[in-house]
């Protein structure tokens, strides 16, 4: 159905379409509105049955949805900024342990000094912590990014963050198409656990493991990461086959055909690094955009494939490593080693400062 409504309430709306049984909530700006509006159909009986827990904390939220997921619940929640740091212990903890939780990241920079508004160093912070990261180019991706995400998340037991950009799309009115219940009832089958905590049948999880296995158990979260590269295309395009518009998948190119000039990207940036690329094209410069749409999985290959063609390369971003310098970048210069581009890393959009189409048209 086409309703013109908030990024966070859609959002809401998507995730209460796929059924959860536990929804852990703790508000922290800019996701509060969606746990909000999750509470009011819960409340209201249109999401039911489902139990919607306020916690104390980010901390409690996660281990709330920690325990509801190994207990059987198909389990949300939802954090940003230093709500994504107060709870890292338990985040790597629903990793380790395989659990199929879905969170929204509204990302939003980390203080001090503190900010409010967006850039990517929360979801950055925990790129290795063993979650899939999907980025959000529109709400109405993040609309079916959620979607996706479960059938992600349980197919593999593994968690999946869904990150959308804070404010910029959390707080921005659009035009959105938000699906039937029908149609996610056809994506989506019944939540069927790999592991169940039962009272009758008691079991240890997360027990301690020594240095004969940890390796081990690392790499095979590795693993089961690289089994993803494959099956979030398969799932992207069963998506668009049921519900007629394409979303999700590893990565998405504009213009990248006969592109000297390729900026890497992602979320909401994108839409304005295309409406660049366009203008630069009327003055006769060969520009084109790469969003990356899985960051974790990282596709490497399908990135390179993506760039290899290109004179140079330049990685837009909205994280910063002190010391380092880009983020992102030293993913993607993984992708293209040994071929010889010109690579550029631009670091921009920090603390929500804006990135218009002025400066990037000087900055190309």
């Amino acid at each position: 159905m086409i309703s013109q409504m908030e990024g966070s309430q859609a959002v809401a709306q998507s995730v209460a379409l796929c059924r959860p049984d536990v929804i852990c909530a703790y508000p922290i700006s800019p996701q509060t509105h969606i746990v909000e509006g999750l509470g009011a159909l819960v409340q209201g009986g249109t999401l039911d049955p489902c139990e919607f827990l306020n916690v104390e904390s980010e901390f409690a939220a996660m281990s709330v949805a920690i325990g509801a997921s190994a207990a059987g619940a198909r389990t949300y929640t939802a954090t940003a900024s230093q709500g994504l740091l107060f709870m890292a212990e338990a985040v790597y903890n629903a990793a380790g342990l395989g659990l199929p939780i879905v969170m929204t990241v509204a990302n939003r920079a980390i203080g001090a000094p503190i900010n409010i508004w967006n850039d990517h160093s929360d979801s950055m912070s925990q790129r290795d912590c063993g979650w899939l990261q999907l980025f959000a180019e529109s709400n109405q991706e993040a609309v079916d990014l959620h979607i996706q995400a479960f059938r992600l998340a349980e197919e593999l037991s593994m968690p999946v963050m869904v990150c959308m950009d804070g404010f910029i799309l959390t707080h921005a009115y659009e035009r959105l198409d938000v699906p039937s219940q029908d149609q996610v009832d056809a994506f989506l089958p019944p939540y069927e656990p790999r592991q169940v905590l039962d009272p009758a049948d008691p079991v240890s999880i997360g027990a301690m493991v020594g240095p004969e296995a940890f390796m081990e158990v690392r790499y095979l979260a590795h693993a089961k990461q690289t089994m993803a590269l494959n099956l979030i295309p398969q799932i992207a395009a069963e998506f668009e086959a049921i519900f007629g518009r394409s979303a999700g998948g590893l990565v998405r190119g504009y213009r990248i055909e006969d592109a000297e000039t390729i900026v890497v990207a992602l979320g909401s940036v994108v839409g304005t690094l295309e409406e660049t690329s366009d203008t630069l094209r009327e003055q006769g410069a060969n520009v084109g955009v790469l969003s990356i749409r899985s960051y974790r999985p990282f596709p490497l290959a399908a990135v390179r494939e993506a760039l290899q063609n290109a004179k140079r390369v330049v990685v837009l971003e909205k994280s910063f490593s002190v010391g380092m310098g880009g983020v992102v970048a030293a993913d993607v210069r993984m992708a293209l080693s040994g071929l010889h581009l010109h690579g550029y890393t631009v670091v921009a959009g920090l603390g929500g400062r804006p990135i218009t189409q002025a400066s990037l048209l000087r900055m190309l």
